[in-house]
């Protein structure tokens, strides 16, 4: 008879935190945050129920910090474009049209998971929903900043032009209601970065030296 030795498995080899991050990220993302417990979420981290309090005082704690850490990799985004695209904000925010559109093709399986946690939390008191709006805010500061460097010349509006297309991409590729999404968002979102974008000095001539 032989026996059969029980490795240890990759989610405990986490810290007790991170499993339970882990596990409420991937529940609340194919299951919603209501349907999901807390004891689903211990028994996935391997852990208890009580570990899980020890980490998070509520549920509505848990869900929070799992959005404030999605919230840091979209900000990251922003960051990295600046960096690789110092000076050149036109650039910077085709970057960012381009983070979007290759990462629709996850959106198409499970969906936003801002716009999922939104429909699941009409009380904008909510600590969960209150990280989003906040998200949203400083992502739109940001971009509107971008507008601004590259002289645009109703900076706010162009801005907000674009974040309708950004949200509207997502929502598109999660129903399946529009085809090559992420081709048409870059297509669309460089329309407007070269149709909003103040002419270069000299392109059309009036500041050219004069007899020229």
């Amino acid at each position: 008879m032989t026996s059969t030795v029980r490795r240890p498995s990759r989610v405990a080899k986490l810290p007790p935190r991170e499993r339970i991050l882990d596990a409420a990220e991937e529940l609340f993302q194919s299951e919603g945050i209501r349907r999901v417990s807390v004891q689903a979420i211990a028994d996935k981290a391997e852990t208890t129920k009580m570990a899980v309090y020890r980490h998070f005082a509520t549920k509505d704690a848990l869900v929070a910090e799992w959005l404030r850490i999605v919230a840091a990799d979209y900000q990251a985004a922003f960051d990295r474009v600046e960096a690789d695209r110092p000076g050149r904000p036109k650039e910077q925010i085709m970057g960012l049209a381009r983070f979007i559109a290759e990462g629709l093709q996850a959106i198409s399986h499970r969906g936003c998971p801002f716009i999922n946690s939104l429909a699941e939390l009409p009380d904008r008191a909510h600590p969960a929903r209150q990280v989003i709006e906040e998200h949203k805010a400083r992502q739109t500061r940001r971009l509107t900043a971008m507008c601004v460097e590259a002289g645009m010349a109703d900076p706010e509006q162009t801005a907000a032009h674009i974040t309708f297309l950004l949200e509207g991409a997502q929502v598109s590729t999660q129903n399946g209601s529009i085809d090559r999404v992420g081709e048409r968002l870059l297509g669309i979102v460089e329309g407007i970065v070269e149709s909003h974008a103040s002419p270069a000095p000299g392109r059309d001539g009036r500041d050219r030296p004069k007899g020229k």
